[in-house]
This record gives C-alpha cells, sequence and structure tokens, in this order.
C-alpha cells in the first residue's frame, strides 16, 4: 500500500473530524456516509451545463434532480419491503392502499389518485384483478362504469403489508429530525397539490404552453 493513499486518508479523516457531520460517537459508518455524500457534491450535474455554456437555474434543477433521484431509491426500497408480497413491490400497493382509503373508485378515478398515465394505471389494475385482490361491481348510477373494491384476499394482503410498508417509510426519511419531516410533508404536499391541478387539468398540453399558464 502506497504512503500517498495513507496521507491522503488521513487528510479526508481530519476534514470528516471538522464537518458538522462529526459527532463524539461516530465511526467507520458515519465515516463512509460522508464521503458518499461529498464524492455526490463534488459530482453534481450543474458542472456539466457550466462546461457547455448552457443557462441553467441551479436551485430548480437541484430540486428537479432530488425528486427523481429520491423517487428511484424509494421504488428500490419498496421492493425490498415488499419482497415477500411479489404482487405488490412495484405501483400495486399504492393501488391497494388508496381503495383501502376511499373503496369503490371508477379505474379512471383510481388511476388518477396516482397520477398515473391510463395504460400504465390499466395495466396495475388488471394485474390486481388477475391475482384476486380487486373486484368489480357495476356502478349503480352509470351502468357503462365499474366500481373497484377489494377482495377479502386484498384486505387480508393489506393487513398483512402494512408493517412493511411501515419499515420502508421510516428508511427514506431515516436522516430526518421531527421537524424536517414535517417540513417536507408540508412541501412536498404544496407541490404535489399543484402538479395534481397540472395533472388533471393539461394532460393533452405540450410543454411550452404549460409554462406560458404558469409563468
Amino acid at each position: 500500500m502506497k504512503t500517498d493513499f495513507i496521507i491522503d486518508l488521513l487528510h479526508h479523516v481530519k476534514e470528516f473530524e471538522n464537518s458538522n457531520a462529526f459527532k463524539p460517537n461516530s465511526g467507520i459508518e458515519d465515516f463512509r456516509v460522508w464521503m458518499n455524500d461529498k464524492k455526490y457534491a463534488d459530482e453534481s450535474p450543474t458542472k456539466l451545463f457550466k462546461n457547455e455554456n448552457h443557462q441553467v437555474s441551479y436551485t430548480e434543477n437541484e430540486i428537479c434532480k432530488q425528486v427523481i433521484l429520491l423517487g428511484r431509491y424509494s421504488r428500490l426500497l419498496i421492493r425490498k419491503g415488499l419482497g415477500e408480497f411479489p404482487d405488490l413491490a412495484n405501483e400495486e400497493f399504492t393501488y391497494l392502499y388508496r381503495l383501502k382509503d376511499e373503496p369503490f373508485l371508477t379505474k379512471i378515478q383510481l388511476i388518477e389518485r396516482n397520477g398515473h398515465e391510463k395504460q400504465t394505471g390499466t395495466q396495475i389494475i388488471k394485474r390486481l384483478l388477475e391475482a384476486g385482490f380487486l373486484e368489480e361491481k357495476n356502478d349503480l348510477d352509470d351502468k357503462r362504469s365499474k366500481r373497484l373494491n377489494l377482495t377479502k384476499k386484498g384486505e387480508e394482503t393489506f393487513h398483512r403489508s402494512v408493517a412493511k410498508v411501515n419499515q420502508t417509510s421510516k428508511l427514506l426519511s431515516r436522516r430526518l429530525t421531527k421537524d424536517e419531516k414535517n417540513e417536507l410533508l408540508r412541501i412536498l404536499k404544496k407541490l404535489n397539490e399543484f402538479h395534481f391541478h397540472m395533472y388533471t387539468d393539461y394532460k393533452s398540453t405540450d410543454i411550452e404552453k404549460i409554462v406560458k399558464a404558469f409563468g
């Protein structure tokens, strides 16, 4: 092992000890997490835009990047958490939970509540019907439409999976304090209310017209 490597490592350790991340009981895992965070910050894609002479808004682009990454990380975590429920491990579990909260939705209502395109949502509902988690019933007011609800199997699966979903949810926000979680929840709800409006009212509108509509 080269001496330069040891010296470089010691420099990083010293930098870690002088950082806000360092605590009296910090160990190897804390140091590893700090190194990962440092590497992530040093490789911000913003450098690429600067090198290519593109004018971008750093804050908005960083928000977009963080939301996309968090979505990917959360999907991976959900698949792990729901490993013993393979029929729910992708997007299916959100449909099951939504119907538990709001029984007897139409297919379109259920798809829109989950923010999916019609084709994607239809495939998810089809899989849940085939797995025996959902049942269809004729709409009493509109004979052309059907309402969805959980079957007994769907109810049982919901109750069995709750603990795993809670486990996953806690991991997803593990590094945040209680106040930070509440503030993040407030901000995310504000963003999602805006995007739900855009999702429902501007489905067939191109991006230039949407930008113009919202300034």
